[in-house]
């Protein structure tokens, strides 16, 4: 028999690959009610992993057909455990929406070549968990013309909107990226909703600090904060042409990564000292979504995302929106932590009901399209 709850799963695995979100869901009212959430850890084998698959190397298909059978297992005891700390049954739960872990994302190929590519098998995580999966959300946006990125923006409109203000909702994770929500929201989202990735979050000043200071991430900005912004850095990181590029855009790790902090430093050719570095860093996020987004004229914005438990970023996102408000989306009824996991179970109902599930407007899609595959439990 099917659920008699409108309960359901958003998994969430991001660039910056420190964990699975795994939220439970309850959409049994017009807000969601974010009933258990999780970070359920990634071994460092299977992190490793992930990390080569995000760069060409040898052997991939033979290395992705194995990742992705361990990544799902992975998921599927995301979800065991996320119910058993719930004490929820499978049978309760409508479906899982899993964004899976993107390995690679090139809407900036010719037409007819663009493709996205996320992994971690929805068959494989139905059958383990026996609960009805939704998977593969991108392509079918990217198959209608679009970038297949960002798929927040409508559950921020659906989330966050506002009467009384215009808002910005800022995603900060390995990368950044924004939605534009007008005050007085139209009933036609389609149009009215703007969003895009603005270039990296927190992807740089993670492979930083992990490399200077043996350290996942920079704790609450703490070694940013004690360096110093090179100003003359900082402007040749914003010459990457990313930065002015028009939307719709979307970007991941095949652009900012590791190996592009080093070219950059390379051709400064100036001694900087490391701790400088993640200052500018830090600066470069701050200062691209400032960019990006003061076109709006945004009156509050509202992060969400890893970033928002970085005390240096926030303070410099202060700074650079002055005197616009900058909160954490706790402020508004759901923790920054759980937001992008939220969206995926929000996706996966949207996707049950046979609802479009992404906003022409941000992707560049031709037509509001359904997203997702269904993978049945049984």
């Amino acid at each position: 028999m099917p659920p008699v709850t409108n309960y359901y799963i958003g998994l969430m695995s991001g660039t910056s690959l420190d964990g699975i979100d795994a939220a439970l869901v309850d959409f049994s009212n017009d807000t969601p009610t974010l009933v258990s959430a999780i970070n359920f850890p990634l071994s460092t084998k299977l992190r490793e992993s992930l990390k080569t698959l995000c760069t060409p190397g040898e052997n991939e298909i033979e290395r992705l057909g194995r990742v992705d059978i361990q990544l799902a297992t992975t998921f599927a005891d995301a979800v065991k455990q996320l119910l058993k700390e719930a004490n929820i049954s499978a049978e309760q739960i409508c479906a899982i929406g899993s964004h899976g872990q993107t390995i690679r994302h090139r809407p900036d190929l010719k037409q007819g070549q663009q493709f996205t590519l996320q992994i971690g098998d929805p068959n494989t995580l139905a059958e383990l968990t026996g609960i009805t999966t939704v998977a593969d959300f991108r392509r079918r946006d990217m198959a209608a013309g679009g970038q297949g990125a960002p798929l927040a923006p409508a559950f921020h409109a659906a989330m966050f909107s506002s009467d009384s203000q215009t808002r910005v909702i800022l995603n900060i994770g390995g990368m950044a990226n924004v939605t534009c929500l007008p005050k007085q929201l139209t009933t036609n989202k389609n149009d009215a909703v703007i969003g895009f990735d603005t270039g990296p979050g927190n992807v740089l000043m993670d492979a930083w600090v992990q490399r200077h200071q043996r350290c996942a991430y920079d704790e609450n900005g703490q070694w940013a904060a004690s360096g110093t912004v090179n100003a003359q850095l900082l402007e040749q990181f914003l010459q990457d042409d990313f930065f002015p590029r028009k939307p719709p855009k979307s970007t991941g790790r095949e652009h900012f990564n590791l190996a592009w902090l080093d070219k950059q430093l390379s051709l400064f050719g100036k001694a900087i000292e490391p701790v400088d570095v993640q200052a500018t860093l830090s600066e470069l996020t701050a200062s691209s979504v400032r960019t990006a987004a003061a076109q709006f004229a945004p009156e509050s914005i509202v992060v969400c995302g890893g970033g928002a438990r970085n005390t240096d970023l926030m303070r410099r996102l202060g700074t650079q929106f002055s005197p616009a408000t900058v909160i954490a989306s706790d402020d508004l009824g759901l923790s920054a932590d759980w937001v992008e996991a939220v969206a995926f179970a929000w996706l996966a109902r949207e996707r049950i009901a046979l609802r479009s599930g992404n906003l022409p407007s941000v992707t560049g899609a031709r037509r509001p399209v359904v997203l997702g595959g269904i993978y049945p439990a049984g």
